[in-house]
This record gives C-alpha cells, structure tokens and sequence, in this order.
C-alpha cells in the first residue's frame, strides 16, 4: 500500500512528522510513512496547525479540505486531504 492511498475523492497519507526541523518539506519515504520535516515546535498544538497550513499549500487546498485522522499527540499522523488539487511528483492521481 505505501504512504499514501486514495479513498475516491481523499487522498489518505501517512507521514511521520519531525517538529523544529530548520525548514519545511517532505523527506525520505520510510517503510509505510514518508518523513515531513516542519519548523514549528510540538507544543499547544502549533504543529498540528501548522501541519494543516503545510500541506494544504502543498496539495491547492483550503484548510478545511485537510483533516488529521489519528495522531494528534504523536509523530506518526494520518491525515486526509480531500480532492486535492496539486499533487506532488512521486504521488500519483487515481485513476
């Protein structure tokens, strides 16, 4: 299955975050999670809401169209984007 499935119209990732990183993006893919490095530390839930900023830019969404589905309190998240509108380039568009 990999890091990433469709569900028809979302699209389901699971990502293991790293907060404080020194810059924003998507890293290596780990087994069944790819690695997103955030700048924003993991307290009074700054990086969850800056999680949703992030990949809501990244997929042409509003934030709205972003839901974390499990993972609040941990680094391991799965979180849905619903009808994205832009996808990244090793991500690709169900067919």
């Amino acid at each position: 299955m990999g890091w990433y499935e469709w569900r028809g119209e979302q699209l389901i990732l699971k990502l293991r975050v790293q907060p404080r990183s020194s810059r924003d993006g998507f890293a290596e893919v780990m087994g069944e999670q790819r690695k997103l490095r955030i700048t924003a530390p993991p307290v009074d839930g700054k990086a969850n809401s800056h999680l949703i900023a992030y990949l809501a830019k990244q997929f042409g969404v509003a934030r709205s169209a972003v839901t974390l589905l499990s993972g609040e309190s941990g680094r391991q998240k799965r979180v849905a984007i619903h009808a994205p509108r832009q996808l990244p380039p090793d991500i690709e568009r169900q067919t």
